[in-house]
């Protein structure tokens, strides 16, 4: 009997031990669980793609439109936004270049060039942002004062519609023509009604102008080309337009890019504080910011 009631107490026991064994193996696996299951989720990669850096390829007159791309380029760095910068010397392959996919964006025209382009081109290039004013000016190596200005007159303006027009607009706000409608920017010189002086009105590629002083009266002359030839417009031209010309010189992309974050990013770093000071500084009134 007391052989039987041994065996009994051996296989409760037995029974007993494998049942703690099982809650303990239990309870270790769930405290493992409950252990390992933060790790595993810290652990879990970013669903947010890595910045990465970004070279922009931007199509610039050399004066002024690069020097102020390379003096805010130091801003999009430090952002991880590399400005490569080509020059152009002319007003077509910029535009050109920048549907074709060739530039990200391009700095060098006004919003009435722009809107000539995109229709004579079948284009849709967009503006960004206005940056500075380039108040357009007249300029002579003949004489010193509009006065002097004799009848018949050699007087070159740019052949481009737009900088043709705006041009006509000077002369006219100056008295030495009058326009059918002196505030269309559009205006050729078939729209002259009347010319006092017999003015002979030479149009000419708006990047020959400066080289042209030494063979005619007169020339109208963009800033930017001004300056690239050492004129200084506050000081040596003639007449100008003033603070309030309603050309300002643009940022311009593509519909596809111009909401991305890089050329938004070039837009901010051409209106900041940084760009205005260089601005101010650098053309000493020649050139005016827009912002």
């Amino acid at each position: 009997m007391k052989k039987v009631l041994l065996t009994f107490f051996s296989l409760t026991m037995i029974l007993v031990l494998a049942a703690c064994g099982n809650n303990n193996t239990a309870n270790n696996a769930a405290n493992s669980a409950a252990t390992t299951a933060p790790t595993e989720a810290a652990a879990e990669p970013s669903t947010e793609p890595a910045a990465e850096p970004v070279t922009l390829v931007i199509g610039a007159s050399p004066v002024p439109h690069a020097e102020i791309l390379k003096a805010i380029a130091p801003l999009l760095e430090a952002q991880g936004i590399t400005l490569e910068i080509k020059e152009f010397t002319d007003y077509v392959l910029p535009n050109t270049q920048l549907a074709e996919k060739g530039l990200d964006a391009n700095f060098f025209q006004h919003k009435p060039y722009l809107d000539d382009q995109n229709a004579k081109n079948g284009t849709e290039l967009v503006s960004v942002t206005a940056v500075h004013v380039e108040p357009f000016g007249a300029y002579s190596k003949k004489i010193k004062s509009i006065d002097e200005l004799a009848d018949g007159a050699k007087v070159a303006i740019p052949n481009d519609a737009t900088n043709g027009g705006r041009a006509l607009i000077l002369l006219a706000k100056n008295g030495l023509i009058t326009l059918k409608d002196d505030t269309n920017i559009a205006s050729t010189k078939a729209d002259i009604t009347e010319n006092p002086k017999k003015l002979e009105i030479i149009e000419l590629d708006a990047a020959m102008l400066p080289r042209q002083l030494d063979e005619v009266d007169l020339a109208l002359i963009n800033t930017n080309f001004a300056l690239e030839a050492g004129l200084v417009p506050t000081k040596d031209a003639l007449f100008i337009e003033g603070t309030d010309s309603p050309y300002a010189n643009l940022l311009v992309a593509r519909p596809d890019n111009k909401d991305s974050d890089a050329i938004q990013k070039l837009a901010a770093a051409l209106n900041s504080a940084e760009a205005k000071a260089f601005i101010d500084e650098k053309y000493e009134g020649a050139i005016i910011p827009a912002f």
